[in-house]
């Protein structure tokens, strides 16, 4: 095994010591289409709301789902969806069976051949409270050798905390489900995160919508790593 199979095994190593091995997140996708004001939601995202697969969402459907105390910021969103262009929170849902789970949305723009929005797409990720917590610790005695890994992971963690609203093992746990789920290195989309903010900060737009869109297409350009 040469040097970069070694530093790729730790990275990985690194990874399942901070969230644990085999655990992931439940992440799910969903689109909304301005003209026929349609939701469309995959399996993972009814299942997180208490529903059978196969079951078609509606406004009214996801505003019930939200937890009292955000349901109406929330549902101010949803109602001016057609205005904004996207959708994106960090918020609690009620499922059918009254549990609270604790979801962050992220979405994106769907555009026609013009260029002209006609919905926005993106996903719901169930951020909440696991068995494997986040541990400093953890960091610092596994892999010394991977303190700069860590720098930028620990930066992006924190633009994604103050943007969102989520705490640091949340926020770790969504830049390594865009690892997983582009199969792309952790650290590369960290240093993607962190090479795109000083665009994102300013204008009309808020940081968490320009942040969605970085988070969605921090791989894009990447090679996949031949090593995950």
């Amino acid at each position: 095994m040469d040097e970069t199979d070694d530093a790729s095994t730790s990275e990985r190593a690194l990874v399942d010591r901070l969230i644990g091995s085999g655990e992931s997140l439940a992440v799910g996708r969903f689109r909304y289409w301005f003209a026929a004001r349609r939701w469309e939601w995959s399996d993972e995202v009814a299942r997180m709301h208490g529903h059978p697969p196969g079951t078609v969402p509606t406004t009214e459907m996801l505003v019930a789902h939200k937890h009292p105390d955000d349901r109406d910021r929330v549902a101010a969103m949803i109602t001016s969806i057609d205005r904004v262009g996207t959708f994106s929170s960090h918020h609690r849902i009620i499922d059918t069976r009254g549990r609270s789970r604790d979801v962050l949305v992220v979405s994106e723009p769907m555009r026609d051949r013009d260029g002209s929005a006609i919905g926005t797409e993106g996903y719901y990720i169930d951020v909440s409270g696991s068995a494997a917590e986040y541990r400093r610790e953890a960091i610092d005695n596994a892999l010394p050798d991977l303190l700069a890994a860590r720098a930028v992971i620990e930066q992006a963690k924190g633009a994604l905390m103050l943007a969102y609203a989520i705490t640091a093992d949340q926020a770790f746990r969504v830049l390594r489900w865009r690892s997983q789920d582009t199969n792309v290195k952790l650290r590369v989309i960290a240093e993607r995160v962190m090479a795109a903010l000083p665009a994102v900060a300013g204008g009309d737009v808020t940081l968490r919508t320009r942040l969605d869109h970085v988070l969605l297409t921090a791989h894009e350009g990447i090679p996949p790593d031949p090593d995950g």
